[in-house]
């Protein structure tokens, strides 16, 4: 079996405990710092995975640049957090920021994944750029969810029920993660 497909294999069963963990109601029904923890867990674990697991980690290392940018074409969800808000499931300081934050990340990741990654020195500097922002970003989102999340649990049931609990059980430490691999590239 390929890296790629050991990968691949073990972010589906990670995908579907997501998925399993968001269905029963186990996230939406544990009180705050406990989301939050499971979330920077997540993080942790990709994160020591890519310093200590070397096949995870050459892997990481080898995979097309491109592909790691546009994993953030998954933050149009976004335009869901304004939907919400609009509704009042979620708050102004989270959906509003947060919403039109990852939006612009999203945008630009295509453009950036089609032009930038190989396009030699003025590239690399866009790609830099671009990761900037979208970690500062995406560090904001979580911090904001967090301390909001923490001062009134209510305010974010949102991010703890289907489909949004996939995001802090699966995509946000992916999105992290793959900030930090694309800084360690561009070295």
């Amino acid at each position: 079996m390929t890296r790629t497909a050991g990968v691949l294999g073990a972010g589906g069963l990670w995908l579907a405990l997501a998925v399993l963990v968001g269905a029963s109601g186990v996230l939406a029904s544990v009180q705050p710092p406990i989301p939050q923890l499971v979330l920077a867990g997540l993080v942790a674990t990709l994160l020591g995975l890519f310093a200590k697991a070397r096949g995870f980690r050459a892997w990481a290392l080898s995979v097309d640049l491109r592909a790691l940018v546009l994993i953030h074409a998954t933050r149009f969800v976004g335009l869901y957090f304004l939907v919400l808000h609009a509704r009042g499931e979620l708050p102004w300081a989270f959906a509003v920021p947060g919403g039109w934050g990852d939006v612009a990340v999203a945008a630009a990741a295509v453009p950036v994944a089609i032009c930038c990654p190989t396009g030699g020195r003025v590239g690399r500097r866009v790609l830099a750029l671009w990761n900037t922002v979208g970690l500062l970003d995406i560090l904001l989102v979580v911090g904001t969810a967090a301390r909001l999340g923490m001062a009134d649990p209510a305010s974010m049931r949102a991010l703890t029920r289907l489909p949004l609990s996939l995001l802090p059980t699966f995509l946000v430490p992916i999105i992290i993660w793959s900030h930090v691999v694309i800084f360690a590239r561009l070295r």
